[in-house]
């Protein structure tokens, strides 16, 4: 599968302050590729960086496609509604809206609303279509279901599922681990200005371990117990709670999930 954007070796600084360290990593065509970092990890100056807002000190980027982004912050004038606002990216891009793009989004349903008037919901969905007007190759998404109810989070990553099928590469970055676990092919953890991790989210348990909970509720409480072998933990807990008479009343068992393996590589847990 060919690149559609390369970094090698970025490096940025804010006076004596290192962000980005020679960061490195590649994100494949036709891919839903999540950055993600605890704050002051380096992942938003890497991503403005990319998208071209934002100058770096040394290293190379390279970008084989048409870019399209959604920021997280995105905002339009109050009383502009949803289709002058796509006419107006349309006429700076030079180019025509797709009608069938804006149908997919559902832009026609609410467009006699003036911008201020817009759910969190229908503004994400105007943005989204306003990122989308020059048929970008590669598309950056910034947090795009921050705000939104499920109704509202179940649609979009629908249509996110959509572009990918279309042959699109998609750059997400959300705080949402569940929502980069279901959604994205592989993943870049950021950690101190560098790449901690990079490939799929099977492959980052295969590498840390399933990593288990085991949530044991007795008379006399509930106790944790972290496992990598959920059948071996299992029997000597049972035992020793045998050997100590004390009866168990219900067992929960939480799977390693990327959340969990994103919090112990903040805690420095992980190395």
């Amino acid at each position: 599968m060919s690149t559609a954007i390369e970094v090698k070796g970025l490096k940025k600084s804010y006076g004596r302050h290192t962000v980005l360290k020679g960061l490195s990593f590649n994100v494949l065509k036709g891919e839903i590729f999540a950055l993600l970092g605890v704050n002051g990890a380096g992942k938003t100056t890497a991503l403005e960086c990319i998208e071209g807002l934002r100058k770096y000190d040394s290293g190379s980027i390279v970008v084989n496609g048409k870019m399209g982004i959604q920021l997280q912050s995105s905002s339009l004038p109050a009383n502009i509604r949803p289709l002058e606002a796509v006419r107006l990216f349309a006429k700076w891009n030079k180019t025509q809206a797709n009608p069938a793009m804006l149908a997919s989004l559902g832009i026609r349903e609410f467009s006699e609303k003036q911008y201020a008037a817009l759910s969190t919901g229908q503004k994400r969905r105007l943005h989204l279509a306003l990122a989308l007007i020059s048929d970008p190759d590669i598309i950056f998404l910034d947090e795009p279901t921050a705000g939104l109810d499920v109704e509202g989070r179940v649609s979009l990553h629908g249509q996110i599922r959509q572009l990918k099928a279309q042959g699109k590469t998609i750059i997400l970055a959300s705080h949402d681990m569940a929502e980069v676990e279901s959604l994205c092919d592989r993943i870049a953890i950021l950690n101190n200005g560098t790449v901690f991790f990079l490939g799929s989210v099977a492959e980052l348990s295969a590498r840390l371990g399933k990593r288990y909970t085991i949530h044991i509720k007795t008379a006399q409480g509930e106790e944790s117990f972290a496992s990598n072998n959920i059948a071996e933990t299992m029997l000597a807990l049972l035992e020793d709670f045998r050997l100590r008479n004390i009866e168990v009343l219900d067992i929960k068992i939480d799977q390693g999930s990327l959340e969990q393996h994103f919090m112990n590589i903040a805690r420095g847990n992980i190395k």
